[in-house]
């Protein structure tokens, strides 16, 4: 005779095999995806809530990025995006973790929770001057920033001048790629910007015009691969800060890809 507690026994055994038929398929999943394995890997809780906003799988998959490659991360601050490349690359590969003395200061404390304990054994912390930022030639595969393109024209109150001189910073990492190397920019949209008016914009608003940064690259002599729309928003006008709690993580924002010449 089958009593209920028979029935809720069996029901039980029934959703624990699926809930390990689901989880299989994932962990198969992610272990074919490098960039998968990684977003899925023991990560900071703190990291995980950001997933949501800065959707790292899109930004990853468009840079390319993949096991046995060495790649820069700028302005990484904490290093969210230190550590997602420290697991995709894996042990073959590596990983320039690059802050400035500003970034530094900001960051310190929590980057160094993250490098504890020899978590990403393929990470190296680099500080030096943007502008003057020695890599060895042809090292690199790949480099990323997140956001913090304008802060080369950032100029900090009471600094002599900006964080960086675009076409240096470009320079040294056009020189450092490998032949084919790729850069990935994502940044918050500012309208219709001036050469003259970009300092501003990313003082006040801490955006930057995506022309601008396109010329700066091909000025620099990279080409211009693609972009990617998957954190744009349409609802952002652009003319508030990214701070402002009304668009805080909904920013409209552009992804471009750009290969060395």
């Amino acid at each position: 005779m089958t009593t209920k507690r028979t029935h809720s026994r069996i029901g039980s055994i029934a959703v624990a095999a699926l809930l390990c038929c689901v989880s299989s398929g994932q962990q198969s999943i992610a272990a074919d995806d490098p960039i998968e394995a990684a977003i899925a890997s023991e990560r900071f809780p703190t990291d995980r809530i950001q997933d949501d906003w800065r959707k790292p799988a899109e930004v990853l998959s468009f840079l390319e990025v993949a096991p046995g490659q060495h790649a820069l991360d700028f302005f990484a601050g904490p290093g969210y995006y230190s550590e997602l490349l420290s697991r995709v690359v894996g042990p073959t590969g590596s990983v320039l973790i690059y802050n400035d003395a500003l970034y530094t200061q900001a960051a310190h404390h929590d980057l160094m929770v993250r490098l504890t304990r020899n978590r990403l054994p393929n990470a190296k912390l680099i500080n030096q001057p943007a502008s003057y930022l020695k890599l060895k030639p042809e090292s690199l595969d790949r480099v990323l920033f997140v956001q913090v393109y304008h802060d080369i024209y950032w100029h900090p109150r009471d600094a002599a001048e900006p964080l960086g001189n675009a076409q240096k910073v470009l320079g040294n990492l056009r020189a450092a790629l490998k032949p084919n190397g790729l850069v990935v920019v994502v940044e918050h949209v500012a309208n219709d910007t001036s050469r003259s008016a970009v300092t501003e914009i990313a003082n006040r608003l801490h955006r930057i015009d995506p022309k601008i940064v396109r010329e700066d690259f091909e000025l620099a002599g990279f080409e211009f691969v693609s972009e990617s729309t998957a954190l744009r928003h349409p609802d952002d006008d652009h003319t508030r800060s990214v701070f402002s709690p009304t668009v805080r993580h909904r920013t409209d924002q552009f992804i471009y890809k750009f290969r060395k010449r």
